[in-house]
């Protein structure tokens, strides 16, 4: 019988007890109906059924809503900024960024702020929250909120996150059977992008009776993580405490972070992702050299990596970044393309210039989209900025996530239809067609506006410009019906089953018709990542047939499965972040393609 393999390594997150529940009183809106059937491949889809539900082997600690020792209150009431630091030009260029007529407070905002919330400030600000709310006996509509302890930083912070919903019960069955979308807010994965915390803890306040964020509860659940990376914050830097960028470690999950994200996202399984964060204003004045500095707002990009499917990249477009693009400027916000600078590179024929997001499957965004959900990514402007027009990066954050989740709201039922579908429609095509294992962004021109610091004019500048829109011709191969792993590749086995693909240990000597790989010359270290405008080197791998028995205790990872393609990015080793190239599986002789269906035998679970 089959059965799936959850191996329990250290790394995975720790049991704990205890349970936190507020209750507002009330009837919650009736779950919403199961869809008609058609196979078509229509737009909007009309198709029954949820992608299957992950393991629930791993457990999310929900935290005590006790008050910790020497903790007060935390205010409410809206204040304005009090003047700061100087501002790195002149007042004519800081005119363009005025404070919001709406102004927030936070522990980071207020009068007796420090600039941003310590962590110290947020942990004790989640473990009051119920104090936020009206006493229990009498509110209305019964929103449920949780605090829930996903795990702990690498230098032992909690990692906190906070679950609201109009339900009577929290736990990830009941929030399925709502069928209501559960869209996540990541914050604070840069230690460097202070807004976007501030951003999340402004929302908390919306979510009492009064708040804008109210009445979305009706249509969807809103899980928050306030700050991923407590550790980068203390230190004052983008990274984690042991230098990992956590934006890129989300395929390979190298920090605890990064796992702790994962197990939050299998167990609750968002429809939606949004990872706020912040880009440095002043680039195109300290890295291109150019007499100017960023002039939009916010910086938007969808997620957009190979194989994520059509439909989904299809809902992004136009169910969200297409309302981002016509709301914020009504709201007096300027948007663009989310961008940082690219070095040049003449060994691979790069030019200095700006790069959309990178297209391989390691940020948030593009694994959430290679689980059929919506990711996004919204930057605001100003982590070199220090504290200066803080209000104004907080309100512009504050208001992209309002709109996506009113996004969400409107195409709640559509946004189920279409995962469910892209999740049948990828595990249906095991052993057959073609896979995208590697792709860069395309290059090409595009203008930018941008301030000049000397007139404070804006002006337009023609730069380099490399696109996720266009990306050059992928690398291809032919999509296997599967992989084998060898018992020494039991790590990779517990990472891909940490990322929410299912992994089948096999009880019984089987024979297998396998493409295996061999590589001509292994690559330098500094080969093997590439850039974000274009892949790395060639490493020269090469499948060749082989007739194999796998053998009892090696693994199955089959790619008739809704995560098929998430499998394949970590599992490819031609990709420059697949599990090879990183250093998780060890050799090659450790992985194979399996290329007919297998009839194999799986162990039980212990």
């Amino acid at each position: 019988m089959s059965k799936r393999f959850s191996p329990s390594p250290a790394s995975l997150i720790k049991r704990t007890t205890g349970i936190s529940r507020w209750f507002w009183t009330a009837a919650c809106l009736a779950s919403l109906a199961a869809c008609s059937s058609t196979p078509l491949p229509q737009w909007p889809l009309q198709l029954p059924g949820s992608s299957p539900r992950p393991s629930e082997s791993t457990s999310i600690p929900v935290v005590e809503s006790t008050t910790p020792p020497d903790s007060g209150v935390a205010s409410t009431t809206p204040v304005r900024q009090k003047p700061i630091v100087a501002l790195p030009y002149s007042q004519e260029v800081a005119d363009y960024f005025p404070d919001p007529a709406q102004s927030y407070d936070t522990p980071g905002l207020s009068d007796e702020g420090q600039h941003y919330t310590s962590n110290q400030a947020l942990n004790q600000l989640l473990y009051q929250l119920p104090l936020h709310s009206a006493d229990a006996s009498q509110a209305p509509n019964n929103l449920r909120l949780a605090v829930l302890e996903a795990g702990s930083s690498q230098q032992g912070q909690p990692l906190y996150a906070v679950l609201a919903a109009r339900l009577d019960d929290l736990s990830p069955d009941a929030l399925d059977d709502s069928r209501r979308p559960t869209v996540m807010i990541v914050a604070g994965q840069q230690g460097n992008a202070p807004a976007s915390t501030e951003a999340v803890l402004a929302l908390l306040t919306q979510l009492k009776p009064e708040g804008t964020l109210y009445p979305l509860l009706e249509h969807l659940q809103l899980l928050l993580v306030p700050r991923a990376n407590p550790d980068g914050f203390e230190q004052g830097i983008a990274d984690t405490a042991n230098g990992i960028d956590l934006r890129q470690d989300h395929l390979l999950l190298h920090s605890p972070e990064a796992r702790a994200l994962a197990s939050l996202i299998n167990r609750y399984r968002p429809a939606v992702v949004l990872e706020l964060g912040e880009y440095p204003a002043l680039t195109p004045r300290t890295e291109l050299g150019l007499l100017a500095v960023s002039l939009h707002d916010l910086g938007l990009q969808y997620a957009l990596t190979p194989n994520a499917h059509e439909f989904v990249i299809k809902a992004e477009r136009e169910w969200f970044h297409l309302p981002l693009t016509q709301q914020l400027p009504q709201a007096g916000l300027r948007v663009d393309w989310l961008s940082h600078t690219v070095a040049a590179n003449a060994q691979q024929n790069i030019q200095a210039g700006l790069a959309m997001q990178s297209l391989e499957p390691h940020s948030l965004a593009n694994v959430t989209a290679l689980k059929h959900g919506i990711g996004l990514s919204i930057h605001s402007r100003g982590s070199d900025m220090g504290p200066n027009h803080l209000q104004r990066r907080v309100h512009s954050l504050v208001q992209v996530s309002q709109v996506v989740l009113q996004s969400t709201a409107k195409h709640a039922k559509k946004l189920q239809e279409v995962q469910a579908f892209a999740a049948r429609d990828s595990a249906a095509k095991a052993c057959d067609g073609t896979l995208d294992i590697s792709a860069k962004l395309g290059r090409t021109e595009r203008t930018i506006s941008l301030i000049n610091t000397e007139t404070a004019a804006i002006t337009e500048q023609l730069l380099p410009w490399y696109s996720a829109l266009e990306p050059q011709a992928a690398e291809r191969t032919s999509r296997p019906c599967g992989y084998w792993l060898s018992p020494e590749a039991q790590n990779l086995a517990a990472q891909l089953d940490q990322l929410g693909v299912r992994v089948q240990r096999i009880a019984d000597l089987s024979p297998l018709v396998a493409e295996g790989y061999t590589e001509e010359a292994p690559l330098a270290p500094e080969d093997k990542k590439g850039t974000d405008a274009g892949a790395g080197t060639s490493s020269r791998i090469q499948t060749q047939r082989i007739l194999m028995d796998a053998t009892p205790g090696s693994y199955y990872i089959s790619l008739s499965q809704p995560f098929a393609h998430l499998a394949s990015a970590v599992l490819e080793p031609h990709s420059p972040f697949s599990s090879y190239r990183q250093g998780t599986l060890g050799q090659l002789s450790q992985l194979a393609r399996v290329i007919t269906p297998p009839d194999l035998v799986f162990a039980e679970d212990d």
